[in-house]
């Protein structure tokens, strides 16, 4: 439980400094909560919607050994934002290629995130 809960925290905070940086990715009413709430719905993408993405487009991943991933890390930012939107959470990006430099900011904070709060064992 508790590593779930940091895995929240650390998306969280992921995506407020994906906002910060780039333009096209904005909040309104209240921020934080927003930034909670799209961290639940990106975490149910990430589970649910990316491995259909994958599996749908392996052969560009393996043509671009792998390169394709970034494709669908932005695709997958910018379907949360809609279902965000949908769900009426205050979470709006505004195109693809805010998703997409959105998606590589989310993963780069996440895992220099992750790797400072790695839990031992």
């Amino acid at each position: 439980m508790k590593k779930l809960l940091v895995r929240w925290v650390i998306t969280t905070l992921a995506l407020f400094v994906a906002a910060l940086i780039v333009p096209g990715i904005r909040v309104s009413g209240s921020a934080w909560l927003a930034y909670a709430l799209m961290a639940i719905v990106l975490g149910f993408a990430n589970a649910v919607i990316r491995p259909i993405l994958k599996l749908l487009t392996c052969p560009l991943i393996l043509l671009t050994l792998g390169l394709f991933t970034l494709v669908i890390n932005g695709v997958t930012l910018w379907i949360s934002a809609r279902i965000a939107n949908w769900l009426g959470i205050g979470f709006y990006v505004d195109g693809f290629w805010p998703a997409f430099w959105g998606a590589l900011i989310v993963s780069i904070v996440t895992v220099l995130l992750s790797a400072l709060f790695k839990e031992e064992k």
